[in-house]
């Protein structure tokens, strides 16, 4: 079940349109995006580089700048110690790359997934010891690993930690204690005590401030350090960050960069997906090139990864982008059929009914846990978190709902817990297998989820007749970009729509090309990506098979729909025409 929503609120749509030359229904989305005042909409509309937030104003920024120009003067080893999924790729990569720029002694390690687990630890502190490291830099991790740092502290080792993780706290009496830092600089927003005005941005972003530091200190100039812009857009996409803010500028002006990349690893790996690098968007990175990436650091190691983006001849970039695309193809097959095991395990055992799924799949490779759990959200509208079998007992992630923040609730079961941390709507987790059953007691004994919570809302930025998809306007929306979390693709509705004729198309019956007809006979193109057989089939119960059939043949028929849609061009073979895009109907 699924409430549809409009979007109300309330604003001048007509006085908005006029000051900034737009229509009236895009000055609407803008406000349900709360983006208000004329100010805030200029930044939003037009923000580019010049306006990105002085890198200064990140709390240890300077502090940790200061610190790296003394060891890089002093010839001591610094070692990188990164993350194995696309944003700690990229912020690794920045700073390894603008370490070398300023000579820097300096190298990288990316933890193993399966034998080191997320982020810095004590074995990779140990490994750093025996390598005469001298200065450790973490990114995209370190926030949390206290006891590792103060052992490297111990060790007589600096340690500088970039991150964007929440804090760790404590939880007495609903009183929350953050937990401090050993490290000698820590530069991650989320600090209650951090200045910097954006909060929301991703770890190859954090590291892109720091570098921008750096050069302006060692004379260059933090222009350079835009060359970077592609990695930290590439980064904050893949790792699904809100495009809001200065998040927007960081990806509309890295997909320009990407459009020219002079990196031979990403061309390679753009080419062999067949696209073409101007074409690159947000989608592309999400659910294109970001999966190859992540592959390796799942099924392999990230290792790879960063040798793409590092590859210094065309031959090295191609063999480089044919590995991680093969190790994603190898990803996808094993997804599906532990997707399949886990359906299978929560229908035979009534899991759907709990407020809060937790499925164990013993035989699931860890790395595939959180895309698991993302599928089972999808399909349930549950928080859920999926558990599989290690060395040293179950390790897990969970994918959350809007309405309930996982990390708060996990804090609620510390406990049960030998390692876990996350975000709002993602975390994971490490636990004695033993531990499972209570855990799934806990986790659903404190959720205060209620029916309306558990119903997925689809929220809907206007009601408006197909009439309305137009060329100027669906070209207009493209002003909204880039879309993505945070800023979705705007979502319209109409009801009674009818269908004129309907075909299906594509191997797997899962395209549907259409003829629709608003309440005023205005006739626009239609198409569902979906599948096609239990869309005839939903019909087919409402309007009878021999009216479905007069619909398949283009005959006169009473079959009428309410959708939810978005507007798009249909451009193939040449073609350029206005086209509802279906996402919902009922």
């Amino acid at each position: 079940m699924e409430k549809w929503i409009e979007i109300r609120k309330g604003g001048d749509f007509a006085a908005v349109g006029e000051r900034f030359e737009l229509s009236p229904v895009i000055a609407r989305l803008l406000r349900n995006r709360d983006v208000t005042g004329d100010e805030g909409i200029k930044e939003y509309l037009y923000g580019d580089i010049k306006d990105m937030h002085d890198p200064h104003k990140m709390k240890d920024g300077d502090r940790a700048a200061a610190i790296l120009g003394q060891k890089i003067r002093e010839k001591k080893k610094i070692r990188i110690i990164g993350d194995y999924d696309i944003d700690g790729i990229h912020a690794t990569y920045i700073l390894w790359k603008a370490l070398n720029r300023l000579g820097a002694d300096v190298d990288y390690a990316i933890p193993d997934r399966l034998k080191d687990g997320y982020g810095i630890n004590e074995h990779l502190i140990e490994r750093a010891a025996d390598g005469n490291i001298d200065t450790i830099l973490t990114c995209d991790n370190g926030i949390a690993a206290i006891s590792a740092i103060a052992y490297g502290k111990e060790r007589n080792m600096t340690v500088i930690v970039t991150d964007h993780h929440d804090i760790p706290y404590t939880e007495r009496g609903g009183i929350r204690e953050y937990k401090k830092n050993p490290a000698d600089a820590v530069m991650n927003p989320k600090q209650s005590d951090c200045p910097y005005p954006y909060k929301e941005l991703c770890g190859a972003a954090v590291a892109f401030k720091l570098v921008q530091i750096l050069y302006e200190e060692a004379g260059l100039g933090r222009e350079e350090a835009y060359d970077f812009l592609e990695n930290v857009a590439f980064a904050t996409v893949g790792d699904v960050m809100n495009l809001t803010g200065e998040n927007r500028i960081f990806v509309k002006e890295g997909l320009k960069s990407l459009a020219h990349t002079r990196n031979l690893g990403m061309q390679a790996l753009i080419r062999q997906n067949k696209l073409k690098p101007e074409d690159i968007g947000t989608y592309h990175i999400g659910f294109v090139l970001g999966p190859c990436m992540n592959a390796s650091g799942r099924l392999d190691t990230a290792v790879y990864a960063l040798e793409l983006l590092l590859a210094e001849s065309e031959p090295q970039a191609a063999e480089a982008a044919g590995r991680l695309i093969s190790l994603n193809e190898s990803r996808k097959a094993m997804t599906q059929r532990q997707l399949e095991e886990a359906i299978r395990e929560i229908e035979e055992n009534g899991r759907f009914r709990d407020k809060v799924m937790v499925v164990y799949l013993p035989e699931c490779h860890e790395s595939l846990a959180g895309i698991i759990a993302g599928r089972i959200r999808e399909r349930y509208y549950r928080p859920v978190f999926v558990l599989t079998k290690g060395e040293e007992g179950l390790k897990g992630s969970g994918r959350s709902i809007e309405e309930y923040s996982m990390f708060e609730e996990m804090n609620k079961t510390a406990d049960l817990f030998t390692k876990f941390g996350g975000h709002p709507m993602a975390a994971g987790l490490s636990m004695p297998e033993e531990n499972l059953k209570e855990f799934r007691r806990r986790i659903n004994e404190c959720a205060s989820l209620t029916e309306e919570d558990l119903t997925e809302k689809v929220r809907i930025d206007a009601a408006l007749p197909i009439s309305y998809v137009q060329l100027p306007l669906t070209e207009q929306l493209n002003i909204l970009a880039p879309f993505g979390k945070g800023n979705a693709r705007p979502l319209f509705a109409d009801r009674d729509v009818h269908i004129r004729s309907a075909r299906i198309l594509g191997k797997n019956r899962n395209v549907v090309k259409l003829v629709l007809a608003g309440g005023d006979c205005t006739q626009k193109k239609g198409v569902y990506f979906g599948d096609g057989d239990a869309f005839l089939e939903y019909l087919a119960k409402r309007f009878g098979k021999s009216e479905v059939d007069a619909m398949l043949r283009g005959a006169g028929n009473s079959v009428t729909v309410s959708i939810v849609y978005e507007m798009s061009v249909d451009d193939y073979n040449g073609a350029y025409d206005p086209q509802v895009l279906i996402r919902r109907y009922r």
